[in-house]
């Protein structure tokens, strides 16, 4: 059983830099790995990806040349790296992991999940 920790949320201004961290348990061959956010009232959102195997990576539109996705396979981490934050970014995130199969668009069901960690962005 993968179990996902979640660390480095927190309130900032708009315009600021946060970076979370996500620790896996355990990163067996073909698992993937991304963050999903998810507001009062708004549907959940995944914004980044990342196939750990082949470090293959991509991030939603609605983030994209603000937010990256990174790993570090040593440490079992995988960040997000958000710049230039917005107050739309305000949301509970979570740090989600599969095999195989992690999909920027949809509403899949991600098979492990972590606890998630706030990020509050002030206008």
């Amino acid at each position: 059983q993968v179990q996902l920790v979640e660390s480095g949320g927190g309130s900032v201004q708009a315009g600021g830099s946060l970076r979370l961290s996500c620790v896996a348990s355990e990163q067996p061959a073909g698992m993937c790995m991304a963050w999903v956010r998810q507001a009062p009232g708004t549907e959940r959102e995944t914004v980044a990806i990342v196939y750990l195997g082949g470090d293959i990576t991509s991030v939603a539109d609605s983030v994209k040349d603000r937010f990256t996705i990174s790993q570090d396979n040593a440490k079992k981490t995988v960040y997000l790296g958000m710049n230039n934050l917005k107050p739309e970014d305000t949301a509970l995130y979570y740090c989600v992991a599969d095999m195989n199969y992690c999909p920027l668009t949809g509403t899949h069901q991600f098979g492990y999940w972590g606890q998630g960690t706030q990020v509050t962005v002030s206008s």
